[in-house]
């Protein structure tokens, strides 16, 4: 019974320090884990999507306006919204294929839109889009075309040595700070 004991407290600190050594384990594992998914937020390139407002404005999906044009200055890609304004009971919002789509054709839609006037349509997919108004407004000119294209981020702009300020380092060079942070983070800990 002496040992026991004697042996008592050196067990509770050597488990206490088991217990020590696994939360450290797991604490660096969730920070390595963080530094990964920072370093895939800063190396990615991508794009917030755009709402585009058809025909420019917040009640602008009516007659008499150039939608060829308002399009045409317009650049959609995967992702995007589209925002439909209209009067709801007048006019209605439907997605047609090509052929309906030059021939102002409202039956056999792929997708009527209408909810509420104020609509909105995910643009999901790199192809063409036909949309009109029936009840014989396409004829009116309530009709568009959108383009969706895939999204390619611009090519890297190649850093110039002599006009490099600190700021550009930095911005530059984050993810090699977080891979050597990472790094000695991981030596730091391993033989604790």
């Amino acid at each position: 019974m002496h040992v026991n004991v004697l042996l008592e407290p050196f067990c509770e600190d050597l488990c206490s320090w088991r217990i020590r050594l696994l939360k450290m384990k797991n604490f660096r594992k969730v920070v390595l884990c963080l530094i990964v998914i920072m370093m895939g937020i800063f190396s990615a390139k991508c794009r917030d999507p755009v709402l585009h407002r058809v025909g420019g404005g917040r009640y602008t999906w009516a007659p008499n306006i150039n939608f060829k044009d308002w399009s045409s200055h317009e650049q959609f890609f995967v992702g995007d919204w589209l925002y439909f304004g209209f009067d709801k009971h007048l006019y209605n919002v439907l997605e047609v294929n090509k052929t309906s789509y030059e021939k102002c054709i409202d039956e056999g839609f792929l997708k009527n839109i209408t909810r509420g006037g104020r609509d909105v349509f995910n643009l999901t997919e790199a192809r063409p889009y036909y949309f009109l108004s029936g009840r014989g407004y396409c004829f009116k000119g309530m009709k568009v075309e959108i383009l969706v294209r895939d999204y390619q981020a611009p090519p890297a702009v190649p850093i110039v040595v002599h006009k490099t300020s600190a700021a550009d380092i930095y911005r530059n060079n984050i993810q090699l700070v977080l891979i050597a942070t990472a790094l000695v983070w991981t030596f730091l800990f391993k033989y604790i």
